[in-house]
């Protein structure tokens, strides 16, 4: 590629999927990242696309439904540019009923939902033993589904937006001139950057450890307990995340809080107590001050962009972020909510 009309700083999701939102436009893109894609948080493996609990609506979760529904086109796109798979599949998601008061939110939430998803997903509360052997310990005996929930497996995810981007016609480099619009979507370090040049915190790093078990149950819905994400994926693996440190001396390394939360979700889910696990993973991930994702012109570099921030949500809110990252790069559209602009992390 002589020169590029886009060019994006940071090969995680954030940037991969903007860059491909700019390639179906008809930009021509060069995404760099000198650590290779992946290399960051979004190299994980939990890959748990759930939605906020559908009740006190605000523009968060409304750009977080867009993005989950627009998900199974989103990636179909990527799989059949790529020829790779990205494990992505809507199954769904339950969740344990502690009581019975919890019991009467539930379903209260159920009703909220009818509403708010727009009839194209459902909450619903069962008996915990339509499940089966799959069901979360439930001490009301009672579960929430909701079939909104997807999942995908992030290291497959960016495989295959690498390779969809390269048929047609992008660069992934590790060093290059930048050329064109510029966006910045280089996570943590990206936050650190700005904190530095702004004088004030704009954001920050949280580590996370997750584990991936060898249990096949890849068309399972996946479960959310105790705060413990349990997922699982196309290949035959569930996963198994994750820790939320503030203070850590080592962001790669795993320690004895995954043992524990490895211990807590086997208590919760009896059918993963003999499963054994395969890997750990630690990374830390991109959490700005206000907590939504920041996108929009860059706080620093005001002729660039910047899309960063995707703590925890990253994935689900691709498809959205580059959405709007493209209407407003290639465009001069601006659709982006107050709340994620970058005046609000400041």
């Amino acid at each position: 590629m002589a020169m590029a009309d886009v060019t994006v700083l940071g090969a995680g999701i954030f940037g991969l999927s903007v860059g491909w939102a700019c390639v179906l436009r008809g930009a021509k893109v060069r995404v760099i990242d000198p650590h290779g894609p992946g290399a960051g948080s979004s190299g994980g493996i939990v890959g748990a696309l759930a939605p906020h609990v559908p009740e006190q609506w605000n523009e968060k979760k409304a750009f977080q439904l867009d993005s989950l529904l627009m998900a199974a086109d989103f990636w179909a796109g990527v799989e059949t540019a790529s020829g790779l798979s990205t494990g992505y599949a809507r199954f769904g998601r339950v969740q344990p009923v502690a009581d019975f008061a919890g019991l009467d939110l539930a379903r209260a939430r159920g009703e909220s939902a009818a509403d708010l998803w727009q009839g194209q997903a459902v909450w619903e509360v069962l008996p915990a033993e339509k499940l089966g052997d799959w069901a979360p310990q439930s001490p009301s005996g009672w579960v929430i589904r909701d079939t909104l929930t997807a999942r995908l497996h992030p290291r497959m995810a960016c495989a295959a937006l690498v390779a969809a981007l390269q048929a047609r016609g992008a660069e992934v480099v590790k060093d290059h001139a930048h050329q064109g619009r510029v966006i910045h979507a280089t996570g943590v370090a990206g936050l650190d950057a700005a904190s530095a040049a702004l004088g004030r915190s704009f954001g920050s790093g949280v580590k996370g450890q997750a584990a991936l078990l060898a249990l096949d149950r890849r068309d399972a819905p996946q479960l959310f307990v105790n705060t413990i994400h349990i997922v699982p994926h196309a290949d035959g693996t569930v996963a198994i995340g994750s820790t939320s440190e503030r203070d850590y001396d080592d962001p790669k390394s795993t320690d004895a809080q995954l043992d524990a939360v490895i211990a807590r979700a086997r208590e919760a889910a009896p059918a993963l107590r003999e499963a054994p696990v395969i890997d750990r993973w630690a990374g830390v991930r991109p959490r700005s001050r206000s907590r939504a994702p920041v996108l929009g012109v860059h706080p620093v570099h005001k002729d660039h962009f910047i899309a960063n921030g995707g703590f925890k949500i990253g994935f689900g809110m691709a498809p959205k972020v580059a959405q709007v990252m493209a209407d407003l790069m290639l465009d001069g559209v601006d659709s982006i909510p107050a709340g994620f602009r970058p005046e609000a992390s400041l």
